[in-house]
C-alpha cells in the first residue's frame, strides 16, 4: 500500500508534478474553457475598441463646436447671391474672435449635394442655400448672439447655425453608448470569472481523490492552489491572446475598408460621423491591458475558487472522521 507522505513528496517533485499534473492540461473542459475565454476576450475587445472610437468622436464633435461655425444664405427672389456673400465674409470678420470666413463656391457645394442630387448639378436652377464656413478662436470665442444679429442685420435672408443644438444631442447619445458599452465590457468580465469558477469547481471534482490525500498528509493549500493557478493562468492568456488577436485583425481590417473606400458616399457618411474609423493606439493600448488582465483574472479567480473549496474540505473533515 502506498505511503501517503510519499506520495505527497512525488507530488512536490518538480520533474514528477509536470509528468502528473494535478490538472489534466489537455481534458476536454480545458479547452471548452480556452474557447470560451478567447470569444469573451474578442468581444470585450471590440466592446472596448467600440467605446474608444465613441468617446473621440466626441470629443471631435465638441472641439469642432469651438472650431466652426456657418452662415447659411437662403436665396430668395431679387438677391445677389454673391454679393450677399461677400456681405456676409465682410459683416462676421468684423467682429472680435473670428478668424476666417470661406464661402463654399459652386464646385465645393455640388459635392455636398451630390449623394442626395446626383453629379452635374447646376446651382442657377435651383433654389439651394448657400453657406459661409466661420473660423472661431477657440481661445477667445465671438459673442454668439452678436454675431447672429450682425449677420441677420447685413442679410436677412442669412443665419448662423452654431451645430450646438444637433451637435450636443450626438454627443449626449455617444456617452449613453459609452456607458453601455462599460457595462457590456462589465458583464463579459463577471461572466468569465464565472466560467472559471465553474471550470475550476470541475477540476477540483474530477481529482478530488488526488487532492484530499495531498491535503490532508500535509500539502499546503498554497501549493495545490498554485498547481490549479498555474493551469488557469496558461489557458486564460492563451484564450485571451486569441480573442484579442482576432479583435485587433477586425479593427485593422475596418479601418483597411474606410481608407480604400474613402470614395464613395457610404464611406463619406461613416468619416462624417467617425472620423477615418481607425482606433487610436490607446484602443490598441487598452486591448492589449484587457488580454493580460483577462489571464490574470483566470488565475486569481481559479486560486481562490480552490482556497475556499480546500477551507470547506477542513471544516467538513471531522464530520466525516
Amino acid at each position: 500500500m502506498t505511503d501517503p507522505r510519499a506520495l505527497l513528496s512525488r507530488w512536490r517533485s518538480r520533474g514528477q508534478a509536470r509528468a502528473n499534473p494535478i490538472v489534466p492540461p489537455g481534458n476536454v473542459a480545458g479547452r471548452a474553457l480556452l474557447t470560451v475565454i478567447a470569444i469573451m476576450t474578442f468581444l470585450a475587445s471590440l466592446t472596448l475598441g467600440a467605446v474608444t472610437l465613441v468617446a473621440d468622436t466626441a470629443a471631435d464633435w465638441q472641439s469642432e463646436i469651438a472650431r466652426e461655425v456657418t452662415v447659411q444664405v437662403r436665396p430668395d427672389e431679387g438677391l445677389d447671391m454673391a454679393a450677399a456673400l461677400d456681405t456676409i465674409r465682410a459683416t462676421v470678420l468684423a467682429v472680435p474672435g473670428v478668424v476666417s470666413a470661406v464661402p463654399l463656391d459652386d464646385a465645393a457645394t455640388g459635392r455636398l449635394l451630390e449623394p442626395w442630387l446626383g453629379e452635374g448639378l447646376d446651382l442657377d436652377e435651383l433654389p439651394v442655400p448657400r453657406l459661409v464656413i466661420v473660423g472661431i478662436d477657440e481661445g477667445r470665442p465671438p459673442d454668439f448672439a452678436r454675431l447672429r444679429d450682425a449677420v441677420r442685420a447685413a442679410v436677412p435672408q442669412a443665419s448662423l447655425d452654431d451645430h450646438r443644438a444637433w451637435v450636443s444631442r450626438l454627443v449626449s447619445m455617444a456617452h449613453a453608448t459609452v456607458l453601455i458599452g462599460i457595462a457590456i465590457l462589465a458583464l463579459v468580465m463577471i461572466a468569465t470569472v464565472l466560467t472559471v469558477v465553474f471550470a475550476t469547481r470541475g477540476a477540483m471534482t474530477g481529482n478530488r481523490h488526488i487532492i484530499e490525500v495531498l491535503h490532508f498528509v500535509g500539502a499546503r493549500s498554497g501549493f495545490i492552489a498554485g498547481e490549479f493557478q498555474r493551469h488557469f493562468l496558461k489557458l486564460g492568456l492563451i484564450g485571451a491572446f486569441a480573442g484579442g488577436a482576432c479583435a485587433f485583425l477586425v479593427f485593422l481590417l475596418v479601418g483597411q475598408w474606410t481608407r480604400a473606400n474613402q470614395a464613395t458616399p457610404e464611406a463619406d457618411q461613416i468619416s462624417a460621423l467617425f472620423g477615418s474609423f481607425a482606433i487610436g493606439w490607446w484602443g490598441y493600448a487598452g486591448t492589449a491591458a484587457l488580454v493580460i488582465s483577462i489571464g490574470v483574472l483566470t488565475a486569481l479567480t481559479s486560486r481562490i475558487t480552490v482556497t475556499s473549496q480546500l477551507a470547506a474540505i477542513d471544516m467538513l473533515s471531522p464530520v466525516d472522521g
